[in-house]
């Protein structure tokens, strides 16, 4: 069985994090409480609740964690397109943090694809 820090959508998806903290630590400081914030605990929450669904006991409770990444990761899409239009970031810091959101979506769609095959009590990939 494989730990979930071997997993590409958890590296993926903690590599997004980084991005956003470092993106994030340009806007302005009237924003700390508000979108700096907001955008930093969106992408946390993508990789933790990674780990957290890869944690549970069923395969329908891992699931619903993963959907809840999915959610995050929307999250952190919309933000990133508010951070532009404010002028927080340029278009090309937009087009390559858009290029790893993408990413994201791809491996996380194909993990909780792979995860509602398998049987209900069943984590393998643990």
């Amino acid at each position: 069985m494989r730990a979930y820090t071997d997993l590409d959508v958890w590296k993926k998806a903690r590599v997004l994090a980084s991005s956003v903290y470092r993106l994030s630590r340009s806007f302005p400081k009237e924003e700390l409480f508000g979108l700096t914030l907001q955008i930093r605990r969106a992408a946390v929450s993508i990789v933790s609740n990674i780990a957290e669904g890869c944690g549970r006991q069923t395969t329908k409770d891992a699931v619903n964690f993963f959907y809840f990444s999915r959610g995050s990761l929307f999250e952190v899409e919309t933000q990133l397109y508010v951070a532009f239009d404010e002028n927080y970031i340029s278009e090309e810091q937009l087009k390559v943090a858009l290029e790893e959101v993408m990413n994201c979506k791809k491996l996380l769609h194909g993990f909780i694809n792979y995860y509602r095959g398998l049987p209900p009590k069943s984590q393998q990939a643990e």
